[in-house]
């Protein structure tokens, strides 16, 4: 049985530090060998349209990820998952604030109005190909009050997130409407990322039954 279950296992590696991002693969029963986040710089280029940038991000990560493992043998055959996630209202791409003002300014300009989440995901394949999505939700806030933003912004939870919010956590409750896929607003579409998995022979199901057994 030992030998089967070895078989079976495809490597993969997750070029990410989130644990966003870790914890809905795990959701699908994918345990990443390796987290290979990368430092990269995230600014817009000039004019660069938000799905644009999405793509781009993830790509880059996913190409860094594969320099990476060409120097880790024990790595070599992985597949690679990259993906980043742009916020936008109407062409303006808003930040992953790190200072308050920035998070309090995507609140204001969010509030009571509709904006996209565009997250980009880039698959590298055990031959090193590339595959390539890009995911489109719209999602729209109530109007929030001040005491809301003051108290939203106080939780420290806007930090490092795209638009200035995380809708797994407290701004969950200032959604009114969703189109699209929640899990690619919290960082990773999860039906458009095991569709690309599969379709590249990761054996996804067959994880599935071996933890069964």
């Amino acid at each position: 049985m030992a030998g089967e279950q070895k078989d079976w296992r495809a490597k993969l590696v997750l070029a990410s530090a989130s644990p966003r991002r870790l914890a809905l693969l795990q959701q699908i029963g994918i345990e990443p060998d390796a987290l290979l986040p990368s430092d990269l710089d995230e600014s817009p280029l000039k004019s660069e349209r938000p799905k644009a940038l999405a793509k781009r991000l993830a790509r880059d990560k996913a190409e860094r990820a594969l320099a990476v493992v060409k120097t880790r043998p024990e790595l070599a055959g992985a597949y690679i998952v990259a993906a980043d996630t742009v916020v936008a209202r109407g062409n303006r791409i808003l930040p992953k604030p790190e200072h308050v003002d920035e998070a309090a300014l995507c609140l204001r300009l969010l509030s009571g109005r509709g904006h996209k989440v565009f997250t980009g995901i880039a698959v590298v394949t055990p031959r090193g190909a590339i595959r390539e999505r890009l995911v489109e939700t719209r999602v729209t806030f109530k109007h929030l009050s001040r005491q809301e933003i003051e108290s939203y912004l106080a939780t420290g939870e806007w930090r490092g997130k795209a638009g200035g919010y995380a809708i797994q956590g407290r701004a969950g409750m200032f959604v009114t409407k969703l189109v699209g896929s929640y899990s690619s607003v919290v960082g990773l579409p999860l039906q458009e990322t095991g569709a690309l998995l599969i379709g590249e022979g990761y054996p996804l199901h067959l994880a599935w039954l071996n933890a069964l057994g």
